[in-house]
């Protein structure tokens, strides 16, 4: 499905697949559009995107802060949401760009995760690897701080880097 909304305003050179830069609120309303199981975040450091040689953007990358305290060392980002239309090659291009931005400001460390039903392809083509396997979580409620579940608290997850 081509989806001329989120055709990218940036004057290019037609190539197949490229990147492109996009806005907090363009990357929210793709991911909204177009992630399976997760609502956009609600902030980021970065965002990018890929689009095909008619500017109509396929993918997008928001890159924020780490979502677990014991990585916010001033030094890590994390890939909090990557979402495609499905177009070939558009997320592991996401990922590889996510890590060489990320590394030309100054960060030592790019982490995200992903569900341990999906395979991570995308990651390994990027260059990235397995650094842990969590086992799946009652969700983000303590008694200290109430929280409501999102739906994939009770999921095992697999974390990945790229460094």
């Amino acid at each position: 499905m081509c989806y001329r909304a989120w055709v990218v305003d940036v004057v290019q050179e037609a190539k197949p697949l490229h990147l492109v830069p996009v806005d907090f609120k363009t990357a929210c309303g793709f991911v909204a559009d177009w992630h399976r199981h997760h609502k956009p975040p609600v902030g980021h450091k970065f965002s990018l995107g890929v689009a095909d040689a008619g500017g109509v953007l396929r993918g997008v990358a928001m890159v924020g802060r780490p979502v677990a305290r014991h990585y916010a060392d001033g030094l890590t980002l994390e890939v909090n949401r990557t979402a495609t239309d499905g177009t070939k090659n558009a997320n592991s291009m996401l990922y590889g760009a996510a890590w060489r931005a990320a590394k030309a400001l100054g960060y030592s460390r790019l982490i995200t995760y992903t569900q341990a039903t999906e395979s991570g392809i995308s990651l390994k083509a990027a260059g990235w690897t397995v650094v842990g396997e969590l086992r799946a979580r009652k969700g983000w409620d303590t008694p200290s701080r109430r929280r409501d579940g999102h739906g994939v608290d009770a999921i095992p997850r697999t974390l990945w880097e790229a460094s």
